[in-house]
């Protein structure tokens, strides 16, 4: 499962676990349903460290990944021959990985 769907629902988990805790309690749905979001949140912080530090290495990989291939368009729309070829390669992990985006 991916790093982000996995926060994600984990999240969602802790909120809906810290909602039921209050659901006893005399308060009004909307104030329980805040004070759950707030105290997911901060225990979140805590139980979820792993998961979230998963997360953003994952986007920081995807944002290395789209750096690299705008500078590449950069340098192939200015010229550069290399560029141009090396955007015209595409290996067999690029189809298994990315079926739809290469066509295949």
């Amino acid at each position: 499962m991916k790093p982000a769907v996995k926060y994600t629902l984990g999240r969602l988990g802790l909120f809906l676990a810290v909602f039921a805790a209050l659901f006893p309690t005399p308060l009004n749905i909307l104030v329980k349903a805040m004070v759950a979001f707030v105290a997911s949140a901060g225990l979140s912080f805590i139980v979820l460290r792993r998961w979230r530090d998963e997360m953003a290495e994952q986007l920081g990989e995807m944002a290395a990944r789209r750096s690299a291939e705008k500078d590449r368009l950069r340098s192939a729309l200015a010229g550069d021959e290399d560029a141009a070829a090396e955007g015209d390669r595409v290996t067999a992990a690029d189809i298994v990985e990315h079926p739809k985006r290469t066509g295949a």
